[in-house]
Parts: structure tokens; C-alpha cells; sequence
């Protein structure tokens, strides 16, 4: 996806960059370059800009995601706080930022070493997030005392549940009137995690959803006509799923991909090429479908939908992402971020073995499991 650029800020920049080199010249400013900016740097300084450098064969992330050996800790850059969200985000505001950043990460989590070490080791998205945002760390195993923003009280754990976290890293964009405007559940490679970031901190989430954005970004993603990687385990047309008037026989999984989609081609030469996998798929009903496409879909509570008329219902902007569905058609886990073996492994256990009625959420019953950190 070729990132968006807005013209009136291309302009802005060429404008600043002949202020400074002319107070250069006169001995006005030195020649050094920028740094990363401090805690309290407030947006009334010079602009910090995202660089534009998409390749998403380059970008995706290689690693391992069974649980790290040693632990993680949260960069020295991430807020001090109290945890009291209200508080935090009325200081945020107070120091010039655009909003609030809650990271909900695990000492043990492979995906998460890939968002502090990868996408937060590029300087160019460590200035613009600390430059826009305050980011509050919280580790959803953890015992602290958290204060939500309606000054309900409870752990780290609890907060976590309360949010609905199922993956690892998750983060939350509160803006400046603590309203959430954005949720990324799970890992994302630097060029979408820098469109999350310009889509709040630009206040574009006012009037678009976050898929939308990104379709005006690359309009070319939208009307793409290629072909989607086939497998075996796909049911074919035509796309039937209601359960609303009879229940399946198994649960259901929608794949939601594109055509020329470098990580849908990962997913399909990885784990979905892994004997476990297949063999857990058997206990699953597997559809696919074009995240923009015109084909007609009755789903599973029972509407009539194209493809990508349900995608944007449902505010889908990853592919791959698979939808995870019970018998009656409920929702009960979606998985829209990067997802390696051990994440879709666990994913698949999760829903095929029922666990999702006793536990409300995926990180719950892997500890319960006395596992975690995926």
C-alpha cells in the first residue's frame, strides 16, 4: 500500500525546509541533526513527519512467535504513570499531544518484541508517537491497580478483560475528549502501523473508518482483480452461511483476503502448509472471501451482503483476517493482525475445543491453561 501524503503538508515542509536552510546560512541555526524529541514535546514545534518507504514483501515481519526466553520491558520513553487514565490523558492533552496511547503488552510475547524492537526501533515512528501521543504501558498477567476513565477500579488483569483483549500486543487511541479512536488487536508491520498513527493523530477518524483510509490511500487495493490463493479446506460457492434458522454442524471460519496480498501469500506457504493446522482445520466449516469483493454472501446471522459490503460492516481493514464463528453464528474470536503458527494454532484450539463459552476471552483460558504470552 503506497501511504497517503497530504498535499498541504508536502508544501508546508518545502516552506520550513528554505526557513531553515536560509537561518543556516545567516548562522541562525546549527547543522546538526534532528533528535528524537522529548516526553513533553508539544505539537507546537515543527512537525514530525512518517517516512514513506511501503514494500510489504520488505516490511513483513520475520519471527519466531513461540514465547520468548527472555523477558520484554517497556521503552524508557513510555509514561510513568499513576495508571489513572483520566489522569494520564488530561495530562497528555495538557502537554500539547493529541491523545493517549494504551499499550497492553506480556513479558513473554514474540509479538510484541516485534512492535517495541521493530516498528518503535524506526525513528521516524518513535518521534511521531511520542511527539503526538503519551503511551501508558500495561502488562495484562499484572497485578497494579488500574483506574478506567469511568473510575471503575480493578488490576491490570481485570483491565485487560474489561477491554476485551485477546492478543498481544493490543493498543487503544483515546483522543484528546477520551473518545477511542482507533483498537489494533495484535501486530501490524511499520508501514500500516504508521497509518495508524497519522489517522488519529490527524483526527481523520472523525469522519472516516480506518479501512476507508486506508482504501483512499491505494485506491489500486480496491479494484484489484487478481486471484486469491486457493486450499483444499475452502468450501466452495455459493457463500450460504446463515445459522440464524439452524445451526452448523461445526464452527465456521470466513477468511477475509485479497489478490496480491504478500501476507496472505505468508499465511498460505506457512502455517496453513503445517500438518497440525490442517489437521485442526477438519474440525471447521472454511470459507473465503474477497475483502473488497462483489459476490454475494447471506452470512451468518442472515443478511444479504456482497463481500465487501459485509468486510466494511464489519470495519475489516487487515488481510488476511479470519473471522471465528460457533454454531449459531455468534462472532466469538477475530483474528485481524499478522498471525504466525503458534498464534493460529492456539486460535483454532480455542474456538474447535469450546473453550470460548467458559472463558470470555482467548488470554483468559491460556491462563488458566498456566500458559500465556500469545
Amino acid at each position: 500500500m503506497t501511504h497517503h501524503t497530504h498535499p498541504p503538508r508536502v508544501a508546508g515542509r518545502a516552506l520550513l525546509t528554505l526557513l531553515l536552510a536560509w537561518l543556516w546560512v545567516n548562522g541562525a541555526v546549527s547543522a546538526a541533526e534532528p533528535s528524537v524529541p522529548a516526553a513533553g514535546a508539544t505539537v507546537d514545534d515543527p512537525p514530525v513527519e512518517l517516512v514513506d518507504d511501503f514494500d510489504p514483501e520488505f516490511d513483513y515481519p520475520l519471527f519466531d512467535d513461540q514465547p520468548l526466553v527472555e523477558p520484554l520491558t517497556h521503552p524508557d520513553w513510555f509514561k510513568l504513570s499513576f495508571l489513572d487514565m483520566a489522569d494520564d490523558l488530561r495530562e497528555a492533552v495538557a502537554a500539547g499531544k493529541r491523545g493517549l496511547v494504551i499499550y497492553f503488552g506480556q513479558k513473554y510475547c514474540a509479538y510484541c518484541k516485534a512492535l517495541l524492537q521493530t516498528n518503535f526501533g524506526k525513528a521516524d515512528i518513535q518521534a511521531y508517537t511520542r511527539h503526538y501521543f503519551d503511551v501508558v504501558g500495561i502488562d495484562i498477567q499484572g497485578d497494579a491497580t488500574i483506574t478506567d476513565f469511568d473510575g471503575a477500579e480493578g488490576n491490570e488483569r481485570w483491565f485487560a478483560l474489561r477491554h476485551g483483549v485477546n492478543f498481544t500486543p493490543t493498543l487503544l487511541f483515546y483522543d484528546a475528549e477520551g473518545k477511542l479512536a482507533l483498537r489494533l488487536s495484535g501486530y501490524y508491520p511499520p508501514y500500516q502501523f504508521r497509518a495508524a498513527l497519522e489517522y488519529v493523530a490527524d483526527g481523520h477518524y472523525r469522519n472516516e473508518s480506518f479501512r476507508e483510509y486506508l482504501a483512499r490511500a491505494d485506491v489500486a487495493m480496491v479494484f484489484e482483480a487478481g486471484s486469491l490463493n486457493y486450499a483444499d479446506f475452502f468450501l466452495p460457492p455459493p457463500y450460504a452461511l446463515s445459522r440464524a434458522h439452524r445451526p452448523g454442524e461445526r464452527p465456521l471460519i470466513v477468511f477475509f483476503e485479497q489478490p496480491d496480498c504478500h501476507a496472505c501469500d505468508v499465511l498460505h506457504t506457512g502455517p496453513l502448509a503445517e500438518p497440525e493446522i490442517l489437521g485442526q482445520l477438519e474440525g471447521f466449516e472454511s470459507v473465503q472471501l474477497n475483502l473488497w469483493g462483489r459476490r454475494p454472501v447471506i452470512t451468518p446471522d442472515g443478511r444479504r451482503l456482497t463481500e465487501g459490503e459485509w468486510a466494511d460492516q464489519l470495519g475489516l481493514f487487515y488481510a488476511p483476517t479470519l473471522l471465528f464463528f460457533d454454531e449459531h453464528g455468534r462472532e466469538v474470536l477475530r483474528l485481524d493482525s499478522v498471525a504466525k503458527f503458534y498464534r493460529l494454532q492456539t486460535a483454532l484450539e480455542y474456538v474447535r475445543s469450546g473453550a470460548y463459552r467458559d472463558h470470555p476471552t482467548l488470554q483468559r483460558w491460556r491462563e488458566a491453561q498456566g500458559a500465556a504470552d500469545q
